[in-house]
């Protein structure tokens, strides 16, 4: 029997969130070389967003391994002499990528060998895109979701006189599924019911007005098409949190409303609701792009303005920019299909070729004979005033190194400080999703 042409690929997917640890996993095995035997263990850090089992079981992703730790930890893990990984994979939110490269960086300090790091973001990038973008620079691949992205990434890394080598296009990892029936010509026609989901976001919009409006106006769809049915599609259910806070929870809200009999709420795998809806609603969710991927009628709303605090700038040009009034009265969006190629909505057929470029990348970086040490673009000498606060919160000196005190790896943590974390967590989700609201209407009386 012929010897095996498989290559074993051993790869960390570092995450701090269901979402992040959706986009880091799925990620992993989209960019790593077709031929290659993927072993793919999970590192979840430590904080208020950890998922919980529910939430990954719901991401649908499976890992050979998985375990909750923290910057330093992880950092200990990777830096042993004996570390077994091929590949890095960051999928955290921009200072915590900037500690752990610091902190990598240290720990192979004057290795000729080393993992392979990359880094990007979970979906639309419409805030924060410098502060974002220098906080992974330093990852030997950083990528770019859409050729759009890509290019505002190399440009904001060359302004400021970065290496924008780094910047890679691919597309959302998560994009798939079957292509809707009204634009399927193989499948017949009119088969489905008529389902319309409302995309809902933990922190879009923020204020109560705001979210109740939007409840309001999509019960109010259910009872004008009682034919339809209309469902709410949830993140998280109350007590746990995805990647932003949640203070006001739809499953609250909904309580003081009376919505009909073709109004429900929904969880579950996106992709899996996706499979029966006929017309998705959101603000500026990345759900609208899994729904224009698959060629589903997708509306962004502009009901609360088109403005930057919501995200639905992001989809100006679209064609898909719409309101409530003009849903209920028929309005059918029709995407403009420039927008949607530069967003990495490979709705042509084209998105398995979308990460040809990062797998070839990656192929000759792991071919190499040796990588150059990591060099993020902060450093104590051009961020001395912003670099060390962002490394402390991780518990970690200027130069990347772990400051005194730092949690051991070596050990399980005792059940004492398992139930003092556990209450802990639960406080901090209480204060958030109970006392800072009350708060927050007393500061406007």
């Amino acid at each position: 029997m012929p010897a095996s042409t498989t290559k074993s690929l051993r790869v960390a997917v570092l995450a701090d969130s269901d979402t992040r640890w959706k986009w880091g996993s799925l990620t992993a095995s989209r960019v790593c070389p077709a031929d290659s035997d993927i072993r793919l263990d999970g590192f979840l850090l430590r904080g208020r967003a950890t998922p919980t089992a529910r939430q990954l079981e719901e991401v649908g992703v499976r890992a050979d391994s998985l375990r909750e730790v923290t910057a330093v930890e992880f950092l200990r893990e990777l830096g042993k002499e004996d570390c077994p990984y091929d590949m890095v994979v960051l999928s955290l939110v921009g200072g915590a990528v900037q500690a752990v490269l610091h902190g990598l960086a240290r720990a192979w300090d004057g290795r000729t060998k080393r993992p392979l790091v990359v880094t990007g973001y979970v979906g639309v990038v419409y805030e924060k895109l410098a502060d974002g973008l220098l906080l992974r620079h330093g990852a030997d691949l950083v990528l770019a979701n859409s050729r759009q992205d890509a290019d505002r990434f190399r440009a904001v890394y060359e302004g400021v006189g970065a290496d924008a080598g780094s910047v890679t296009e691919v597309a959302l990892p998560f994009l798939g599924g079957a292509v809707y029936p009204e634009n399927d010509p193989s499948v017949e026609q009119g088969r489905r019911p008529r389902t319309v989901v409302f995309a809902a976001q933990p922190s879009v919009p923020e204020s109560r007005k705001d979210r109740t409006y939007l409840l309001d106006r999509l019960i109010r769809h259910a009872r004008l098409h009682p034919d339809r049915e209309v469902l709410l599609k949830l993140r998280s259910r109350p007590g746990e949190h995805t990647t932003h806070i949640e203070e006001l929870p739809y499953q609250k809200l909904v309580q003081k409303a009376d919505p009909p009999a073709n109004f429900r709420l929904v969880y579950g795998h996106m992709g899996e609701v996706l499979d029966r809806t006929d017309l998705l609603v959101t603000v500026s969710s990345t759900a609208a792009l899994e729904s224009l991927h698959r060629r589903i009628p997708t509306v962004v709303l502009s009901d609360l303005g088109v403005r930057e605090a919501l995200g639905n700038h992001h989809f100006v040009g679209s064609g898909c920019l719409a309101s409530w009034d003009q849903l209920d009265t028929g309005h059918r969006p029709v995407p403009d299909a420039a927008w949607v190629a530069r967003q990495g909505v490979a709705a042509d057929g084209s998105y398995e070729t979308a990460f040809d470029t990062a797998r070839r990348r990656i192929t000759e970086l792991l071919t190499a004979d040796e990588l150059p040490p990591l060099a993020p673009y902060y450093t104590p000498v051009t961020a001395p005033g912003y670099l060390p606060g962002i490394l402390a919160r991780h518990h970690l000196g200027p130069d990347g190194s772990p400051l005194p005190g730092a949690p051991a790896a070596d050990r399980e943590p005792s059940p004492v400080r398992q139930f003092v974390r556990r209450a802990a967590r639960g406080a901090y989700r209480h204060g958030v999703q109970r006392v800072a609201p009350v708060i927050r209407r007393m500061g406007e009386l």
